[in-house]
């Protein structure tokens, strides 16, 4: 009787697995499927658009450790504003307290590298990706743009921008190899469920959106 009972608690285990694996993998290959063609590598296959958004992240994380995310996405998103592909950066991360201010980083770095003060604009309440990208719409009037970030990242803003009507490009920011960051590729996969729940299910909209902003792009 025991047998029989662990036999069906491994069985429902198993079950359970396969079933998450599955949803997995179907919720990152229609991500894939909508935004993998529209993320690019080389700044020269990608269009001009009127600005960049620059997904948020800070110089350093929880640990104290530094964020090796960090310089290689303002390092592209710098390169893309020099190149001339964008008029202006909106740079859109996480400002939920006094000490973190992720946006505030990413301006200073990114004028460290060249870009004009005047052309970097911050979103200081882009909490998650599907804020990041509603909020360029609706807060800073914008329906076009390339994002910047890592690959894996992109796939993932482009696939949530173009559900809520944005024509959306990825610019991919040089990637961190898995080993050195297992967390941050594990979460990668619940986000990409979160995603396509958020757009197909919830209809999940941004926690703040707030008077509009001009972007400088004259």
């Amino acid at each position: 009787m025991k047998n029989r009972l662990k036999q069906r608690w491994l069985l429902i285990v198993l079950l359970a697995g396969l079933a998450a694996m599955t949803l997995i993998w179907g919720c990152e290959w229609r991500i894939r499927s909508v935004a993998k063609e529209r993320c690019l590598n080389e700044i020269d296959g990608l269009p001009n658009a009127p600005v960049a958004v620059v997904l948020g992240a800070a110089p350093r994380l929880a640990n104290g450790r530094v964020n090796l995310f960090f310089r290689p996405r303002l390092e592209a998103a710098a390169r893309l504003f020099q190149a001339g592909k964008v008029k202006a950066l909106i740079v859109s991360g996480d400002n939920g307290s006094e000490d973190y201010d992720e946006p505030t980083e990413m301006k200073r770095v990114l004028i460290e590298l060249g870009v004009p003060e005047g052309r970097i604009v911050c979103d200081y309440a882009g909490f998650r990706t599907l804020d990041s990208m509603v909020r360029a719409k609706e807060v800073f009037g914008q329906s076009r743009f390339i994002v910047v970030s890592q690959r894996f990242h992109n796939e993932r803003a482009v696939y949530l921008a173009r559900a809520f009507g944005i024509e959306a490009w990825g610019l991919n920011a040089k990637d961190v190899p898995v080993a050195l960051s297992v967390k941050t590729f594990l979460r990668e996969k619940l986000a990409c469920v979160k995603a396509v729940l958020d757009v197909n299910v919830l209809h999940t909209q941004p926690r703040f959106l707030g008077e509009k902003v001009v972007v400088p792009l004259d």
